[in-house]
């Protein structure tokens, strides 16, 4: 496979954002709401400096770690290295996780989310002296992915997914949080692990048009996995946010124009439904702030500072969703969902780490 190359790594990791059409549209923004997104992610990152235990980690987790770690350094205060041990100890303490195979993850459990989530913050170091260990990690996901190797075939639902690592099944969270990963890692465009992951996201949209599945709606949102949502959103196959986000984000990671039907519909159905109340397309607050931070990745990279929602009314996506994260910040600087215990969303390391980096795209 056609990997990272030296000199695409130089290019990618110059500009963190994945894709570039958000640049300079924070400006459109509330100017005091703008301060205060800032001085949250100061808090946030306050509190996690003051969670790190004696060896930098956070939960004893590469991921939660990872996670951490890549707000301290895409936050608007461009922490790095020279910062000092709240820096270079987490950093430490990931590449300690590195493991033969490529994958950076302290057990076989969510290794792939690991190893994800680890790339990022090291591309987010823009340090060329971690190219090798990034490098084991684009091997090891790009190997993970469920294809030929795996005796799957084009026409199993399977095929092009990514999962956590622990679990034999892939899903559209894992598969694009694994994207972002290779994205922010100058993977080649042309390396076959992108159109083998749109197989996976075609199949994940509610669009009958590019899904060949039976079960397609129209609607065009996404699901969890082909033909399956969990439990906690009813099950089925409806539409909800936090898996439009990631399919949405898939298709632009992976280099599918802004014109392109899917991205299209994807986009309409997230300005159609837009809350923050709830994820989307649901009555529950289960993995809320997930869907926060897929949320501002994707609005960041599409890159329009407006949308007209479902009933017709303009809305400022940088202004509602830093107003919501600055509302539910705790006074010691955390973030946790009250609301909801599912997917981790009670560990204030986990959430407070991706409402910093939320907010990171909000006031980029």
């Amino acid at each position: 496979m056609r990997i990272m190359r030296i000199a695409q790594l130089a290019a990618s990791i110059a500009s963190l954002a994945l894709l570039a059409p958000g640049a300079g549209a924070a400006e459109t923004m509330d100017p005091q709401l703008k301060e205060k997104a800032r001085r949250s992610i100061d808090a946030g990152l306050h509190y996690l400096r003051g969670q790190q235990a004696e060896d930098g980690s956070l939960s004893k987790s590469v991921g939660i770690t990872a996670l951490a770690l890549r707000g301290f350094l895409e936050s608007h205060r461009g922490y790095n290295e020279d910062d000092g041990p709240f820096i270079t100890k987490p950093l430490a303490f990931v590449l300690s996780k590195v493991n033969p195979d490529g994958s950076i993850s302290e057990s076989l459990q969510n290794r792939s989310y690991n190893t994800a989530v680890a790339l990022n913050a090291l591309a987010a170091t823009k340090n060329p002296k971690y190219a090798d260990a990034m490098r084991g990690g684009q091997k090891f996901l790009s190997g993970h992915q469920i294809d030929e190797g795996e005796g799957y075939d084009k026409e199993h639902r399977y095929y092009g997914g990514i999962g956590y690592g622990g679990d034999e099944r892939p899903d559209m969270s894992n598969l694009y949080i694994a994207l972002e990963a290779l994205k922010a890692t100058a993977t080649d465009p042309q390396d076959p692990v992108w159109d083998k992951a749109l197989v996976f996201v075609n199949r994940s949209q509610n669009r009958s048009e590019s899904n060949d599945q039976q079960w397609a709606g129209n609607d065009g949102g996404g699901v969890y996995m082909p033909g399956w949502n969990p439990p906690e959103f009813g099950g089925g196959t409806n539409s909800y946010g936090g898996m439009t986000a990631a399919n949405l984000i898939s298709l632009l990671f992976a280099g599918t124009d802004k014109d392109d039907p899917r991205v299209r519909d994807a986009y309409q159905w997230i300005s159609r439904n837009f809350t923050l109340e709830t994820n989307p397309g649901t009555d529950v607050k289960h993995g809320l702030f997930y869907y926060y931070n897929a949320l501002a990745k994707v609005m960041y990279a599409y890159g329009d500072a407006e949308f007209t929602d479902g009933q017709g009314q303009k809305r400022n996506w940088r202004n509602e969703l830093a107003q919501k994260l600055v509302s539910l910040q705790a006074p010691d600087g955390s973030w946790v969902n009250k609301d909801s215990n599912k997917w981790g969303e009670s560990n204030p390391h986990l959430v407070t780490a991706w409402s910093v980096i939320a907010l990171a795209h909000v006031v980029r």
